[in-house]
C-alpha cells in the first residue's frame, strides 16, 4: 500500500523548499467514461478470478480507500472483506500475500512511470509497447499502458486471485505455462467473460474491433479496467489541491506549517516529491518485514530485497518505490510489508528508521489470523542487520509539534469524493456472482 517521509535527513536546496505547482487536466490521461464504466463492472465481478470468488475490489475496495485494512491481504482462501476478511476453513490459504495491497489513487496521472512496490512495471520507450514487465516482449501486446498491464499478476498468481492448481481450469494453465494464446490462461478468463450476461453487448459497445467480430480479448478486459481505475480514483480536489491554485485559505494553519516542514526543512520532498508526493524512484528505509516477502526463486528464507529483485543490483537491497500520499490518512496499514498500522507512528518511524527498526516488534502491524508465523522474519538476526545497514537516511527523530504539523499537512491530502469514487460499487455485475459491498 507503505514508505512514507523517506529521506527526511536529505539535504534540502532552495527549490525543494518551495510549494509544487498545482496539478492540471493535462497531468491526467484522458479516460473514455463508457470504457470507464465497462471497466467498472469487470473491477468488481468475481469471474476474473480461477474460482469465480475474488475480484480486484476484494483487495482494493473503496470502503478500505481502495486497500484492504490489512498489513498483508488474504487472496485465494479467504472470505469476508477487510479488517474481517478471515481464512476459510474449508479451503485454507496457504500464503499471506507478501506485500501489502497499495492504494489506487492517480494511477491515471501521466507523471506516474512505475507500479508495484518493486517497480515490476515501468515505462520504456525503448519496448513496442512503451513499457517492460518480467513477462517479456511478447505479452506486452495489446495493453494501453503500465496501468493495464498491471492486471496481468493478480489474475495469475495462485495466492492472489487464480488460484490452485487442482481447483480451476485457469490456475491449471498458468501451473503448466500457458498464459496466452488459445487455451491459455488469458483466453480462458476472455472466453469467461465474452460469455457471462451481457458483457459481450457492452464490450462490443466501446470497442469497435469487437463489434467488428474480433474475439474478445484479455487486453480488452485489462484496458477497460484501467480506464475505471483512472477515471474513478482521481484525486486532486483536496485542501492543498485548493492552496496551491491559490486559495490561503484552504490550509489550517497548522497544516501550512506542516506543508512547510515537508517541503522544507524536514526534507520530505527529497523523494515524497511534487504535487503527488512521490519522485517515482526507489528508496531503502528499513521498513521491517512481516510474513512471507517476495522472495528471489533461489531463496530459502523469507528476505525481501525489493528493487534488487527486479534490477538485480546490489544497490537496489531493500529499495522500495516512494509512494504518493494522496488519501494517506485513510489507507493503512503503512510500509511495503504493511508493518505498522497508525500514520503517526510510521511518520515517527521513518524520521528516525534505525531506532524504529531496533525497537520494532510487530505489535503495530494489522495481520488476519493465519496460523503462519508473520512475525518470523523479524528473529533474522542477520536480515536485520543487512536491513539497516541498507537505509539510506540518517535518523532524525521528529518533536511532538513537528509530527502534529505533519499528519496536519498530510490531513490536507484527503479528497473524500475521490476514496468513495466516481462511479461507485455496482449493485450487480453481468456474471451474477456476489458484489463485494
Amino acid at each position: 500500500m507503505r514508505s512514507l517521509l523517506l529521506a527526511l535527513a536529505f539535504p534540502v536546496t532552495a527549490a525543494a523548499q518551495e510549494f509544487p505547482a498545482p496539478l492540471t487536466e493535462a497531468d491526467f490521461i484522458a479516460v473514455n467514461e463508457a470504457e470507464a464504466a465497462l471497466g467498472q463492472l469487470l473491477f468488481y465481478d468475481p469471474i476474473l478470478s480461477g474460482n469465480r470468488n475474488i475480484a480486484c475490489a476484494t483487495c482494493h475496495h473503496p470502503r478500505f480507500a481502495t486497500s484492504d485494512g490489512l498489513s498483508l491481504g488474504m487472496g485465494e482462501g479467504g472470505i469476508g472483506l477487510g479488517p474481517d476478511r478471515v481464512a476459510d476453513p474449508a479451503n485454507y490459504p496457504t500464503e499471506f500475500i507478501p506485500r501489502n495491497a497499495p492504494a489506487l489513487f492517480n494511477l491515471g496521472a501521466t507523471q506516474v512511470t512505475v507500479l508495484f512496490h518493486d517497480g515490476r512495471i515501468e515505462v520504456d520507450p525503448a519496448r513496442t509497447s512503451g513499457f517492460r514487465t518480467p513477462m517479456g516482449e511478447d505479452m506486452e501486446v495489446g495493453f494501453s499502458g503500465i496501468l493495464s498491464a498491471q492486471t496481468m499478476f493478480p489474475v495469475l498468481s495462485a495466492d492472489e486471485m487464480a488460484g490452485h492448481v487442482k481447483e480451476n481450469d485457469i490456475a491449471k494453465a498458468v501451473r503448466s505455462g500457458r498464459i496466452t494464446g488459445p487455451g491459455g490462461a488469458w483466453d480462458i478468463i476472455a472466453r469467461r467473460v465474452e460469455g457471462a450476461g451481457d458483457y459481450q453487448q457492452r464490450f462490443e459497445a466501446v470497442y469497435p474491433e469487437v463489434a467488428a467480430g474480433r474475439p474478445l480479448h484479455f487486453t480488452d478486459i485489462s484496458n477497460a479496467i484501467a480506464a475505471f481505475m483512472a477515471f474513478e480514483w482521481r484525486a486532486d480536489m483536496a485542501p492543498f489541491d485548493a492552496f496551491l491554485r491559490g486559495d490561503a485559505a484552504a490550509l489550517s494553519a497548522e497544516a501550512l506549517e506542516g506543508a512547510k516542514l515537508f517541503y522544507g526543512a524536514a526534507g520530505c520532498s527529497g523523494c515524497h516529491a511534487g504535487a503527488l508526493q512521490t519522485d517515482h524512484g526507489f528508496h531503502a528505509m528499513g521498513v521491517p518485514q512481516i510474513g512471507p516477502g517476495k522472495r528471489m526463486a533461489f531463496e530459502t528464507h523469507h528476505s525481501d530485497i525489493g528493487r534488487m529483485g527486479v534490477t538485480g543490483r546490489a544497490e537496489d537491497a531493500y529499495a522500495f518505490r516512494t509512494p504518493s500520499l494522496r488519501n494517506v490518512t485513510a489507507t493503512a496499514p503503512y510500509g511495503h510489508s504493511g508493518a505498522y498500522a497508525d500514520l503517526r507512528d510510521f511518520v515517527q518511524a521513518h524520521a528516525a528508521p534505525r531506532a524504529a527498526l531496533a525497537a520494532y516488534t510487530g505489535a503495530p502491524a494489522r495481520l488476519a489470523a493465519l496460523e503462519h508465523d508473520a512475525l518470523g522474519p523479524l528473529s533474522d538476526a542477520a536480515d536485520r542487520a543487512a536491513l539497516e545497514a541498507a537505509i539510506e537516511v540518517e535518523d532524525r527523530p521528529l518533536s511532538a509539534a513537528e509530527t502534529d504539523a505533519i499528519m496536519a499537512f498530510l490531513e490536507s491530502l484527503t479528497d473524500q469524493p475521490a476514496i468513495d469514487g466516481r462511479l461507485g460499487v455496482p449493485d450487480t455485475v453481468p456474471s451474477g456472482l456476489p458484489v463485494d459491498r
